[in-house]
């Protein structure tokens, strides 16, 4: 372990193959560039101090890069210690100036102590992923809490966790949900998330898919994502859904829809993508195939019942294959669990692909921007303005060479009126 006064990682000397990792991310982050060569002529986190807990990868690296390019201080922590690149946090370090708390595989008492640290700083802004660097601050760090102008959250449970505290009265800045806009729904949730949640799955189990039972539990954009990616390589899709509009959309695709007290009988592979917890719970454990596969996309490791898993099972073949523990039950089943129950597409994988996470953070940058220059949001959860989100679509299609049609003026006039069309004159 490397220490200072503002990191702790696992080895400095790591930093040149970190920076080797985030000059290949950097390729396919066009519309981020083109936001940092902004914010080096704008300049518009002079005098702000950042705090973040994030997944320390090389395309958040990329992002940092970006907020120190614009004048900010920065601090990291990892958001997911299993998903941590010890040469990506060196190089933040060594490279960058970003004081980064993170190392792959923590325990939860230094994953807390490194949230402590990235606070150290004293934040204006805060970038948040799950909420838990938010939470630290009204429960364990209150004091810092005043000098935070406002923060980002840039998960679906996190921004359920910020609504919460605004509805009890306890949140103490504002809030904007960075997960919630278009873009980031469609690209990042669908198409990101699905592909690298069945990397993560095929990475660790070496499996066929074609011809395997999928059972896909929650049908947002995550799970949307990860049904057709699975169903791209054959595999049969069941759905489980606790609501009824995402339920009909899941039949009207073509994908079965049961409880999953059923589907638990007939399913191979099992993903959870709900941002809720106890998904997967001992009596569905207890009806499971042989082999069976359970793997987590939601971000906390808490949609499958582990210590239930725990209590029914007789052996615990921890470490079975990389990313694997296999728990067997009394009858001499097996059920595979991966990652330990946490974000599989992290653990197990390397996430969602850079050119995804370029216009994610490319949106998250233009945000933070708008919230340091700004006029000050009054206390609660906002949405991110929606031209910001045009502006990601706008950069990410011009580095594609992607062009669109305009409206005419004729067409502009009509779409704003509400009178009928003259007829056509022959």
């Amino acid at each position: 372990m490397h220490a200072g006064d503002t990191y702790e990682v696992a080895d400095l000397a790591l930093a040149p193959a970190g920076g080797r990792r985030i000059a290949w991310a950097e390729r396919a982050m066009p519309a981020l560039l083109s936001v940092r060569d902004r914010f080096v002529a704008e300049r518009p986190f002079d005098g702000q101090r950042i705090a973040a807990c994030l997944q320390v990868t090389a395309e958040t690296a990329v992002l940092l890069g970006t907020l120190v390019a614009g004048g900010a201080q920065v601090r990291l922590a990892a958001s997911n210690p299993l998903s941590t690149q010890d040469d990506t946090a060196a190089a933040l370090v060594a490279d960058h100036g970003v004081g980064v708390y993170a190392r792959s595989g923590v325990d939860t008492e230094t994953y807390r102590r490194h949230l402590s640290g990235a606070l150290e700083l004293g934040p204006t802004l805060v970038i948040d992923e799950g909420g838990d660097l938010v939470n630290t601050l009204h429960t364990e760090r209150t004091g810092l809490a005043a000098a935070v102008r406002a923060g980002c959250e840039s998960t679906a449970s996190g921004v359920l966790r910020a609504r919460q505290m605004y509805r009890e009265g306890v949140l103490r800045f504002p809030m904007v949900a960075v997960d919630a806009t278009p873009t980031r729904r469609l690209v990042d949730n669908r198409y990101g998330t699905g592909q690298s949640t069945v990397d993560g799955i095929v990475r660790a189990t070496n499996l066929l898919l074609a011809g395997r039972t999928v059972v896909v539990a929650g049908y947002g954009q995550c799970g949307t994502g990860i049904a057709e990616r699975a169903r791209g390589l054959g595999a049969r899709v069941v759905v489980t859904e606790v609501d009824p509009l995402r339920a009909l959309d899941a039949t009207l695709q073509g994908y079965q829809v049961l409880p999953m007290a059923q589907a638990a009988q007939v399913g191979e592979v099992f993903v959870t993508a709900t941002g809720n917890r106890d998904v997967l719970r001992a009596e569905h454990f207890a009806v499971m195939p042989d082999g069976a596969v359970l793997a987590n996309a939601g971000h906390f490791d808490v949609e499958i019942d582990i210590p239930a898993l725990t209590d029914l099972a007789v052996e615990r073949r921890i470490g079975e294959r990389t990313h694997i523990d296999e728990y067997v039950l009394a009858d001499g089943r097996r059920l595979q669990l991966l990652a330990e129950g946490r974000v599989v597409n992290l653990t197990a994988a390397e996430g969602n692909p850079a050119s995804v996470m370029d216009l994610a953070f490319a949106g998250q940058a233009l945000t933070a921007a708008w919230l340091a220059t700004g006029d000050p949001l009054p206390i609660g959860v906002h949405p991110v303005p929606a031209e910001l989100d045009r502006q990601v679509a706008d950069l990410r299609l011009a580095a594609s060479d992607i062009h669109l049609d305009t409206l005419t003026d004729s067409q502009r006039a009509y779409l704003s009126s509400w009178r009928s069309p003259d007829p056509a004159v022959d």
